[in-house]
């Protein structure tokens, strides 16, 4: 099958990048490996909430159906994006694993299976992580560990009684902590991190939140030095401490210590100063790193990420979208997918120009309305010109 444009990935950055695919014209298909919309979501732990308030949870063309001020739940975003894709209309093949990308005669080659795809154009939206980052010495751990990634993590209920130690304490390793240690004696070991000075839920976010959005999509960008560095920050050891903070696993009874999980003796976790912890449990939240061994292009950089410029490559026709900070700090945040997408499509329809009246009236916009369908194309490209990306 050949199509103008393959989108990998049907998350919230594939999704968005189909919405602006769509009100361009262009035949496209996007391919997820999820058995339905939003399982990406559903497979987070089960008390997930996001850290950014509805208000900047919505994608492009649709708002987040909930108080502006609320955090949504992982299944509340979930079925957002099922929803998202239902309302107009996108083309999710869903249960469809992309094996290997590649270019043959000038056109790329997405393979899924037994299927090929063939397309002028490629925009990789695979997730804004990689394979579970688990030390080597996670195997020397003695085999009645119950040990686990983050990834794999959905409530305490999973867990043997006994200890539980935590290994990484970034925000994720600080919410597991929190939760787990109501039922566990609960060590978590990991670097501080820092923490954002206050609480989402307090009166105060409402306007530091507004605050912290601006800098997030207009100050944390690549284009400026503070950008790059926290870049390499966020990538590389994780982010503050967000919902839970350090008071809080200090109330819940967490053993918060600074030195890293560094080795094995005996079967058990080892900590940096030779201390040995007697525990039941391990999970990691060591985060991920990235793997596009499946493209087979020269596409990544030697930290393993895409080299990309707000995700143009230097690849003709192929880009990336929802990238951890591909351009900004929103970029690996919900309501920052919509803006990169945008741009994506912008430079891939410059590259490569196609509309149709098809394309315009999926999004309802009835071209006939607004005189014709030249008029209608020069009104959303004027539009788009006056946005300050």
């Amino acid at each position: 099958m050949r199509f103008d444009t393959v989108v990998i990935g049907g998350g919230q950055a594939g999704l968005s990048a189909g919405y602006h695919l769509a009100r361009d014209g262009r035949r496209f298909v996007i391919l997820d490996a999820h058995e339905r919309i939003g399982d990406s979501w559903r497979r987070h732990w089960d008390s997930l909430r996001l850290f950014s308030p509805a208000r900047y949870d919505g994608l492009p063309g649709m708002r987040f159906p909930a108080p502006p001020g609320s955090f949504p739940t992982r299944d509340e975003m979930a079925d957002y994006l099922e929803a998202y894709a239902r309302r107009f209309d996108l083309p999710v093949r869903c249960g469809t694993r992309v094996d290997r990308l590649s270019q043959e005669d000038g056109e790329f080659v997405v393979t899924a299976g037994g299927e090929r795809f063939e397309a002028a154009n490629v925009v990789v939206a695979s997730g804004v992580w990689g394979v579970p980052r688990v030390p080597a010495f996670a195997g020397e751990l003695s085999p009645e560990i119950c040990q686990m990634h983050s990834s794999e993590y959905r409530n305490p209920s999973q867990l043997r009684p006994g200890p539980v130690l935590v290994v990484g304490a970034s925000h994720s390793g600080a919410d597991i902590a929190y939760e787990v240690a109501r039922e566990h004696p609960t060590i978590l070991s990991g670097t501080d991190t820092g923490e954002i000075p206050f609480y989402f839920e307090s009166r105060v976010a409402s306007v530091a939140l507004r605050v912290l959005w601006f800098a997030a999509t207009r100050v944390l960008t690549v284009n400026r030095s503070v950008g790059r560095k926290l870049r390499e920050e966020v990538r590389g050891h994780g982010g503050p401490l967000i919902r839970v903070k350090k008071e809080d696993l200090r109330k819940a009874g967490v053993e918060r210590v600074v030195d890293k999980t560094t080795g094995v003796r005996d079967g058990m976790p080892v900590l940096a100063d030779g201390r040995v912890l007697d525990v039941a449990n391990v999970v990691w939240c060591t985060g991920f790193r990235p793997d596009y061994g499946w493209i087979d292009l020269p596409v990544t950089g030697e930290d393993g990420y895409p080299e990309q410029e707000r995700g143009v490559t230097p690849v003709p026709g192929l880009y990336f979208v929802g990238l951890p900070f591909l351009h900004s700090f929103s970029s690996m945040l919900v309501g920052g997918a919509g803006r990169d997408a945008e741009y994506v499509v912008r430079h891939l329809a410059r590259r490569a120009p196609e509309v149709s009246a098809a394309g315009l009236t999926t999004l309802g916009m009835d071209h006939q309305a607004h005189g014709n369908l030249t008029e209608a194309r020069r009104l959303y490209q004027r539009a788009l010109r006056t946005l300050d990306r």
